[in-house]
């Protein structure tokens, strides 16, 4: 077998903890046009299309692939590596920030001059509630003892059903008509595929309790936020905070702006100031997997399954 340092290319940025990654995993960074494998750090603009055929591995900065999916940048030609699950302990903390922050009225108190009676009565614990994951891959590990450090019990969703630790109790994502009406609380961490489209819409707003509140670390299209408007108006739910929407960002005239049962944060659950340094170690570990083989390659993409 060859030790020959597998060749490397870095681009749009030659950010240098990715670079470090690359050459402490054994890489050699060249050009594209030398490379058997493209760590990209941009998003769609700009990259290379058609690939080499020489590109035998890419490896994305991004989660999300919708927009590489939409453009049709995705091939099965070589191994695609997103990451997914490699910002769950950022995207995690977010997820309970939110969730802490609508239970316990801060973001009203921050608008308000000590307006304890119209606060007071509104403010609810996390302490002895149901919380559903919608997405339990890597952010709902994460989440799970974080919430259950605060009292609150666990209900994990995922395609499989498979038993995620931590959790009261698994459902598969077929059985997800039997969780609204058993938890207190929603946080969405799913794929946005066109199964996940408008998963929460007015049916499912309808089933959930009047105190419950959704939070959205996902991705946007996973909300029908006019349905969403219309539920947080009437007092179907309690409340909703979301770090992304749909689109990003919302219009300045959007009325979910002006609602004082809602926050939204501009899609920083994963700050792009610790990206790449959070992202390093995975890009080594998944290089020296691709020397190896290319077995069991981490969070490889499915192109024709959106994720």
């Amino acid at each position: 077998m060859s030790t020959a340092p597998v060749r490397v290319a870095l681009i749009p940025d030659h950010d240098p903890h990715l670079a470090e990654a690359i050459t402490s995993a054994g890489g050699e960074i060249v050009d594209l046009a030398d490379a058997r494998a493209l760590v990209w750090t941009g998003d769609t603009a700009g990259f290379p299309s058609p690939l080499p055929d020489h590109i035998e591995w890419v490896q994305l900065r991004l989660a999300g692939i919708e927009s590489f999916l939409n453009a049709g940048l995705l091939d099965d030609k070589r191994i695609w590596t997103n990451a997914s699950g490699f910002y769950a302990e950022n995207v995690a903390e977010h997820a309970l920030a939110l969730l802490l922050a609508g239970l316990r009225q801060i973001n009203v108190a921050v608008t308000r001059h000590w307006d304890k009676q119209a606060i007071d009565t509104a403010v609810r614990s996390l302490h002895g509630s149901t919380v559903a994951i919608i997405g339990a891959g890597g952010i709902a590990r994460s989440l799970i003892p974080r919430l259950r450090a605060c009292g609150a019990d666990v209900l994990a969703v995922n395609h499989s059903g498979r038993p995620v630790e931590g959790a009261r109790d698994t459902y598969p994502s077929s059985r997800l008509d039997e969780v609204w009406s058993r938890c207190d609380h929603v946080v969405l961490a799913a794929p946005s595929t066109d199964e996940t489209r408008h998963l929460i819409n007015e049916t499912t707003l309808a089933k959930l309790p009047s105190h419950a509140w959704i939070v959205n670390v996902a991705r946007g299209p996973l909300v029908d936020e006019d349905a969403l408007h219309t539920a947080l108006t009437t007092g179907v739910i309690a409340g909703a905070a979301l770090d992304v929407t749909d689109p990003e960002p919302p219009a300045v005239d959007h009325p979910l702006w002006d609602l004082p049962n809602v926050i939204i944060t501009p899609h920083v659950a994963n700050p792009s100031s610790g990206l790449t340094r959070t992202l390093a170690p995975w890009v080594a570990e998944n290089l020296r997997r691709f020397a190896a083989g290319g077995a069991d390659m981490l969070a490889r993409v499915d192109p024709n399954a959106s994720y």
